[in-house]
């Protein structure tokens, strides 16, 4: 499976391409909508889904309404969650389900059995903080896991037509907008940002990958020192070390940060 996302300015446009993917025979447990939201709405909107729908295909009935941290499949396909760090979201069936769990939100029991007898394969959590990113200024992202090569071409031109921005795009522009801070903060260690801008983002971003986030240091540090060799072994010669370390320390900073900032998400 491989993921291909849209990141859309408004969610009419992201709704239009996700019945065009229907349309294309893209199974609904294969495609997810998310979309933002205040504590309020989220609450009205579980309030107004009748508890008794008719459950749809692979989802179940309802389990329960949005409860603290808790996420639930509410008119069979209605995800309602809030995430760390980011507030509530609401998205769409199981692959919803999956890339809000992994994104920190607690899923509930029967949420749970689902979710673990659901492939996960191509779930896309190195993208997910690109996901949240687009999620706070108010943006709503279209997932789909493409089956072939083929399907995620024809998945990437529907999305392109329906005026979506690539996921690469958004990363560029959640980078473009911490990169100034950034190169202040790591001039002070006295090297020299441009030549090591590469590495300190790579570092940055693994912080943020989805299985490494609310975790203690010494949980996650074996899988930080393998993902230094990787890149070491890509880049054969060059100084990356220290500025992946010290990277990936900011990461770690700046997702904390912004659970700190949003502790009624956390």
């Amino acid at each position: 499976m491989q993921a291909v996302t849209g990141v859309f300015q408004n969610r009419f446009d992201a709704e239009q391409a996700l019945d065009r993917a229907y349309k294309t025979g893209i199974p609904e447990d294969r495609i997810t909508l998310l979309t933002p939201g205040s504590v309020d709405s989220v609450n009205r909107e579980v309030q107004t889904v009748p508890v008794d729908t008719t459950e749809q295909p692979g989802m179940g009935r309802a389990i329960g309404a949005l409860v603290g941290g808790g996420i639930g499949l509410t008119g069979g396909s209605l995800l309602l969650a809030l995430v760390p760090g980011l507030g509530p979201v609401t998205a769409l069936g199981l692959l919803g389900a999956a890339i809000l769990g992994a994104a920190g939100a607690t899923v509930g029991a029967t949420a749970a059995g689902k979710l673990e007898s659901a492939t996960s394969q191509g779930l896309p959590e190195d993208e997910i903080f690109v996901y949240e990113d687009a999620l706070r200024k108010g943006r709503t992202v279209l997932v789909a896991l493409a089956s072939d090569r083929d399907e995620a071409e024809r998945l990437t031109d529907l999305m392109r037509t329906a005026n979506a921005e690539s996921v690469d795009a958004a990363r560029d522009q959640w980078w473009i907008g911490l990169r100034g801070a950034e190169e202040s903060h790591y001039q002070i260690s006295g090297r020299r940002f441009s030549e090591d801008e590469q590495f300190f983002r790579l570092g940055f971003e693994a912080a943020l990958h989805a299985r490494n986030r609310c975790r203690e240091f010494d949980q996650i540090s074996a899988e930080m020192d393998a993902t230094l060799e990787d890149v070491k072994r890509q880049y054969p010669g060059k100084d990356v070390e220290e500025p992946f370390l010290q990277g990936y320390r900011r990461g770690r900073e700046y997702y904390q940060k912004l659970c700190d900032e949003n502790p009624k998400a956390a």
